[in-house]
């Protein structure tokens, strides 16, 4: 059995994108319905898979695992934990389908998002978190950029920095993201937002950002993207995605947790003076309040 800090699932689902259309059927078994594949033998899951029993063993070999039977029992764990995860919501299995109930509906996005949030906090590395606080706090700039939903990420960590005192700027316009990122200096730092770290744009803000010798921040879901190695420093998430919520919806609310980390990072290493740029701006946004009769 394996201690990583991610759980067996998380994994698997990190590796999907690289992984060839045989190993990603045999990863789809075990992250469709984990709780099932636990039981099954290397030859069940074979003929789930349309493949041999030598794909079976070195698909776990290459998860990391010696003996199929010690991936079943991590397997397992993970599901214990996910179960204990959501123990207090409304029971809910499955994707979301055609028949479902709105109850339903709300039950697995629900599901679906509080175990995306539980995900990303048990993999986010810390080092890298530490890393990016500390290259925020020393920035002169923060420039962040996404596409599409991350774009929105990207809008959230400028208006949470300017909050507090911090020179920070969002682009939602790639090329006025790339002459921004061509300007940018060793005292600067650029975000890049994107959950499969493959988004053209993404990556070609922080190329250029790092170019101009900036330094550069990644937020992804995957640490082998073109992305990450654009990155000074990664950030994971481990969004969850449904056939309804893929991607770009699937990755906001692990992205948006990210976000609030290392904002509360910068904020917390700055209290003092973020504690008074709160108060203040909390004050100018209060008397703009309607005042009731």
């Amino acid at each position: 059995m394996r201690e990583d800090a991610e759980t067996l699932l998380i994994r698997l689902r990190a590796a999907m994108p690289a992984l060839r259309p045989s190993e990603r059927r045999i990863a789809e078994v075990f992250t469709g319905d984990p709780a099932a594949a636990a039981n099954l033998s290397i030859a069940e899951v074979a003929a789930r898979c349309a493949t041999s029993t030598t794909s079976v063993v070195r698909f776990y070999q290459r998860m990391g695992y010696a003996h199929f039977k010690d991936f079943r029992i991590d397997l397992t764990r993970a599901v214990a934990r996910e179960e204990l995860a959501v123990s207090g919501l409304p029971e809910a299995s499955g994707d979301i389908d055609r028949h479902d109930s709105l109850a339903g509906i709300v039950s697995k996005v629900a599901m679906n998002e509080t175990l995306s949030i539980a995900d990303t906090a048990r993999s986010l590395d810390m080092d890298a978190l530490g890393e990016a606080v500390a290259l925020l706090l020393a920035a002169r700039r923060i420039d962040s950029f996404g596409v599409g939903a991350s774009s929105l990420v990207g809008l959230d960590l400028q208006q949470k920095l300017a909050r507090i005192g911090r020179t920070a700027l969002n682009w939602h316009d790639s090329h006025a993201a790339w002459t921004s990122a061509a300007t940018l200096d060793s005292a600067c730092v650029a975000v890049a937002v994107s959950h499969t770290g493959a988004t053209v744009d993404t990556v070609e803000f922080l190329a250029i950002a790092r170019r101009a010798g900036a330094a550069t921040v990644a937020i992804t879901n995957f640490r082998d993207s073109p992305l990450a190695r654009a990155a000074d420093v990664t950030l994971t998430t481990a969004a969850r995605e449904t056939k309804f919520r893929s991607g770009a919806l699937g990755s906001r609310i692990a992205q948006l947790m990210v976000v609030d980390c290392l904002f509360t990072g910068v904020a917390q290493a700055s209290y003092d003076a973020s504690m008074r740029a709160l108060r203040d701006t909390y004050a100018v946004l209060h008397d703009r309040r309607v005042k009731r009769a």
